[in-house]
C-alpha cells in the first residue's frame, strides 16, 4: 500500500516526545512496507532522532517558508490512492489522499491562553475534520478530543498506545554510574532522584525540587532537559544548594544508565497525553512517583506510586515508602510487568492495520 509521511516534526523541534514517537514508527514502516514516500522540509534541522533514520524515497517540500508551510495543507503531487499521515496536524488537499491524524494531547488548549491556544486548536480541529482516520495515543486523549472537538465522528477514532524504545532495559550486570559518562561524576548508585522533561508550569518541576529539599542529606536531584535559566538555577540552588545536577543533550543510552541506577523517577506532571518516561523507567526497574491525573493511571496501572493530591507532601511520602526495600521491590516488579504492555512493534502493526482498513 502507498503511504506518504510528512516529517515536519523534525523541523519543528530538536527533540521531544513527538520526535521519538515518529522515529519509532518510521523505523518500522520503512522495513515492513515497500511503497513509502517521506517528505522533509527544505530548511536545515538538527533533530537528534530524525538523524538516526535511513529512509528511501525522501522528497522535499519547498514552497513557502516553514513557519507558513506548517499551517498549510500538503499539496505535493502523488500518483494513485494513498494514505497521508502528518507528524504534526497537517492534512493533504489531494483528492486521492486518505488523511490520518494522530492526536497526542491537548496541553496547549488546557494550559495556555490567547492566540497560540486558538491557532493550535484551530489546526487540530481542521486536521480532524479532514481526516478519515484519527488515532489517539490514550483513552484520556480520546476523551479530551471529544471535549475539544465535540462534533467529531467517534467511529473514526482508534486508540493506539505508544510503545517504549528497546534502548531502555534493565542492565543485569553490575556497573558504577559514575564511570559511564563524565557528566555523571558525583553521582552514586541509587543515591539520586531523577526528573526528566520540560519545566513549564503544568509539569510541576517546583514540587520535585521542594520534595528533594527534604532529602538533601541522602539524595541528589538529577534534572534531564534544557539548560537552566538563571532564574531556575537560583531557585534550585536556594532549595538544594549544590545537591543537584543538570544534564542536557543526553542520548537514550545515557538516559538508560541513569534510569537503572536512580532511586526513583519523579514525574509530578498535572497533565500528560501519554507519559513515555513513566514506562521507560518501569522497564529499567526504576520506581515512579506521579500524580493520579490525565493518562497517568491508564499508563502506569497499579505499578506506580500515584497520588491524588498534587503537592510536595505526596512526593515526600512516596520517597519515604520506597526506602522500605520489600515495598520497593514489589513496586519494581509491578512496573516491569506493566512495561511489557507497551511495545513499538505492536504499535506500528496496529497503525498498518488501521491504514489498510481505511484504504
Amino acid at each position: 500500500m502507498k503511504l506518504v509521511f510528512d516529517n515536519i516534526i523534525y523541523s519543528l523541534q530538536r527533540s521531544g516526545g513527538g520526535s521519538v514517537y515518529w522515529t519509532e514508527l518510521l523505523k518500522r514502516f520503512s522495513l515492513w512496507n515497500k511503497d513509502n514516500i517521506f517528505f522533509e522540509q527544505k530548511e536545515p534541522n538538527d533533530n537528534i532522532f530524525g538523524k538516526t533514520l535511513v529512509l528511501r524515497d525522501v522528497r522535499t517540500e519547498s514552497k513557502w517558508t516553514l513557519w507558513i508551510r506548517r499551517y498549510l495543507p500538503f499539496n505535493e503531487k502523488i500518483v494513485g490512492k494513498h494514505i497521508f499521515h502528518s507528524s504534526y496536524y497537517r492534512y493533504s488537499s489531494l483528492p486521492n489522499a486518505i488523511n490520518v491524524t494522530t492526536i497526542h494531547d491537548f496541553t496547549t488548549e488546557r494550559f495556555r491562553k490567547g492566540l497560540a491556544r486558538e491557532i493550535n486548536l484551530f489546526q487540530k480541529r481542521l486536521a480532524v475534520k479532514k481526516s478519515k482516520g484519527i488515532i489517539c495515543i490514550s483513552e484520556n486523549t480520546k476523551r479530551d478530543l471529544l471535549y475539544f472537538v465535540p462534533n467529531v465522528d467517534e467511529s473514526k477514532i482508534k486508540v493506539i498506545y505508544n510503545g517504549v524504545s528497546d534502548d531502555f532495559y534493565f542492565i543485569d550486570q553490575a556497573f558504577d554510574i559514575k564511570v559511564k559518562d563524565e557528566r555523571f561524576n558525583g553521582l552514586e548508585n541509587y543515591r539520586y532522584l531523577l526528573y526528566i522533561g520540560h519545566r513549564t508550569g503544568y509539569k510541576n518541576f517546583n514540587l520535585a525540587v521542594e520534595a528533594a529539599s527534604h532529602f538533601k542529606d541522602k539524595y541528589i536531584l538529577v534534572v534531564i532537559g534544557e539548560a537552566f535559566t538563571e532564574q531556575e538555577k537560583q531557585y534550585v540552588e536556594t532549595h538544594l544548594g549544590h545537591h543537584y545536577k543538570q544534564i542536557s543533550k543526553l542520548n537514550n543510552q545515557g538516559l538508560n544508565y541513569l534510569y537503572n541506577k536512580a532511586f526513583v523517577l519523579l514525574y509530578p506532571s498535572s497533565y500528560e497525553g501519554f507519559g513515555i518516561p513513566v514506562i521507560e523507567a518501569m522497564k529499567t526497574k526504576c520506581p515512579v512517583i506521579a500524580f493520579k491525573n490525565s493518562s497517568i493511571p491508564e499508563i502506569a496501572g497499579d505499578a506506580g506510586l500515584l497520588y491524588e493530591k498534587e503537592d510536595v507532601s505526596s512526593i515526600v511520602d512516596g520517597i519515604h515508602k520506597l526506602e522500605d526495600n520489600v515495598f520497593r521491590e514489589s513496586v519494581i516488579e509491578k512496573g516491569l510487568k506493566q512495561s511489557e504492555k507497551f511495545n513499538w512493534d505492536n504499535t506500528a502493526k496496529q497503525y498498518l492495520e488501521f491504514y489498510r482498513e481505511l484504504l
